[in-house]
């Protein structure tokens, strides 16, 4: 049987890896680790696609790696990205497989939460709008939340990406009411006609309870990953993560 749950895996912590000494040596012979490197090991391990995020304060990925990754991808490229200008013009000219929209905070670690698409959904319009007429997918990256599911679909956007931050940092397996959130809004997205993706603080101890949320297409997991990685190797970690998503049914 065929698995019913795909895995996106993030490789954004590979460069942040790799800008922590060649940040400005980029050409060396020794900047390491590769990414290319990175998403090989990964597709061979089994991933359906590869995740980066170009933000505008460019901490790990370059513009020179979205193009160069673009490439070598042979699943699909997944690019996220805020909604500024600058950036969404490098997307267009990339053109990965699909992007995700996100919020960005100049003075956060990694993404806090989810798009405010009920606040925001008229600009939102005009971006998800360039991106598909230039055969580009869209997802907004969004909290469980019922008055951004509905905004989401409003945009036209493809699919949306629950935000999985709240459920993962309650404890170490994920918290019941925040599950429940998560169960709600697939249930809503699915039914408005938007594909039902989700990630964010998703590991192998709580991947179990993720997998009661319905109507799944695609997780997306990183940091977990890289950080594993460093212990096990990423194909190895990766291959287990598809292990523990073979039994789902969506």
């Amino acid at each position: 049987m065929s698995r019913q749950l795909k895995l996106g895996v993030n490789i954004d912590h590979v460069a942040t890896l790799r800008q922590a000494r060649y940040s400005t040596m980029l050409d060396s012979p020794n900047a390491e680790p590769s990414l290319v490197a990175a998403v090989e090991a990964c597709e061979n391990a089994g991933a359906d696609s590869i995740t980066v995020h170009l933000r505008a304060d460019r901490r790990h990925l370059q513009d020179r790696d979205v193009f160069e990754l673009r490439d070598v991808i042979r699943t699909k490229m997944n690019l996220e990205l805020g909604d500024t200008p600058e950036i969404i013009e490098i997307a267009l000219n990339a053109k990965p497989d699909f992007v995700c929209l996100v919020p960005e905070n100049r003075e956060e670690v990694t993404t806090e939460g989810g798009l405010d698409v009920n606040g925001c959904g008229e600009a939102l319009k005009k971006t998800v709008a360039r991106f598909k007429d230039a055969g580009i997918l869209v997802s907004l990256f969004v909290d469980p939340d019922e008055k951004q599911i509905t905004a989401s679909a409003e945009t036209g956007a493809d699919m949306v990406e629950l935000h999985t931050g709240a459920f993962a940092n309650v404890n170490i397996k994920g918290g019941d009411a925040e599950l429940q959130s998560l169960i709600e809004a697939s249930s809503q997205a699915r039914a408005l006609g938007l594909q039902v993706n989700a990630g964010h603080g998703i590991t192998m101890s709580n991947i179990e309870k993720i997998l009661k949320v319905p109507h799944l297409t695609e997780l997306n997991v990183g940091h977990h990953l890289v950080s594993q990685s460093v212990f096990l190797g990423l194909k190895q970690v990766v291959s287990e993560m598809l292990s523990a998503m073979e039994n789902y049914s969506p």
